[in-house]
């Protein structure tokens, strides 16, 4: 967590000194309204507050408030932003990939159709670490080991329910284990999930590659895989869990974004993605970017909306062929 926090806090910085003009968007918000379905101090939340200082510093609001509802990977806190927040055009909402496994898995009654879309951020590859005195040296005999006896296979990630969660059972079900007899150790944000395999309480570790990246460099943790389809051209020593264990059929890249409620004017939207899109194109972010697993995106709405249903697809039928039981 630490990690995402540094390149965070530096990203703001970088923004606010040299990146976005001053040009008017406070005159349409006084006071933004962020939140966050997640715990204080989490990817979600420390992306908010980047936000938050990277608008004040370039006095493109002139201030803000941050309301934290945490719960089930997102979904206790979408049907309040939705059903209490639309009509709201100083309002916004940072979530991420997870959320999306989360609605599916949990089957939510509100999903992100109900919210309207104004950019993805970053995305970045969700990765498969075990600590450096880990039995499992590779990524072949973790899945050996799950295929063996999964139960004695405690692996830790975010919310039960969420992305971590069901690529768990999907890596369980392709190495011929029964997925419902998974370990799962859910943990509401990063931070706790990794103080628990740093502890050695758990034997595994899936999450996005910021939240494990300062510790695998450091020698603290040792990364078995990703989970991507192809190697990430940010960490590209990592090997692919197909390469890695020979287990076909993965996928799965995290991401962070930004959506506003339902009524938000189409101007504010516009110029609220223009702006973060400027900040992300800048060279000396994307080397921050890069340099902690994530690559810059800052898509059009149009682009986001259009990644959002295909990434609904897509873990519709993750969460069918997982088997996981989640709820």
């Amino acid at each position: 967590m630490g990690n995402r926090r540094a390149f965070l806090a530096g990203a703001a910085a970088l923004a606010g000194a040299q990146l976005l003009p001053s040009r008017g968007f406070a005159q349409t918000i006084d006071q933004l309204q962020l939140f966050v379905p997640a715990a204080p101090g989490g990817g979600w939340d420390q992306t908010a507050r980047a936000l938050e200082l990277i608008l004040k510093t370039e006095k493109l609001i002139g201030t803000a408030q941050i309301t934290n509802v945490p719960g089930a990977g997102g979904t206790v806190g979408l049907p309040q932003f939705v059903n209490q927040w639309k009509n709201r055009p100083n309002a916004l909402m940072v979530g991420g990939m997870v959320m999306v496994g989360a609605i599916i898995a949990n089957k939510a009654p509100v999903d992100l159709t109900k919210t309207v879309p104004i950019a993805r951020l970053t995305g970045e590859s969700l990765v498969l670490a075990v600590p450096p005195n880990s039995p499992f040296k590779t990524a072949k005999d973790f899945a050996n080991a799950l295929k063996a006896d999964p139960a004695k296979v405690p692996v830790c990630g975010g919310s039960a329910g969420g992305s971590d969660h069901i690529l768990l059972g999907m890596i369980a079900k392709a190495a011929g284990a029964p997925p419902q007899k998974i370990a799962y150790v859910p943990y509401a944000g990063g931070g706790p999930a990794l103080a628990a395999l740093l502890g050695g309480h758990v034997a595994a570790g899936i999450s996005g590659y910021g939240e494990f990246g300062e510790q695998i460099k450091a020698g603290k943790l040792k990364a078995l895989a990703v989970t991507s389809r192809q190697r990430s051209a940010a960490v590209p020593d990592i090997p692919t869990i197909e390469e890695a264990a020979g287990l076909k059929g993965f996928d799965a890249t995290s991401w962070f974004g930004l959506l506003a409620p339902a009524g938000t004017p189409p101007d504010i939207v516009n110029r609220i993605q223009q702006e973060t899109a400027k900040a992300l194109n800048s060279p000396a972010i994307k080397e921050k970017l890069l340099a902690q697993g994530a690559i810059p995106s800052g898509n059009t709405p149009a682009e986001f909306a259009r990644h959002i249903d295909a990434e609904h697809k897509k873990w519709a039928q993750v969460v069918k062929v997982s088997g996981a039981k989640v709820d």
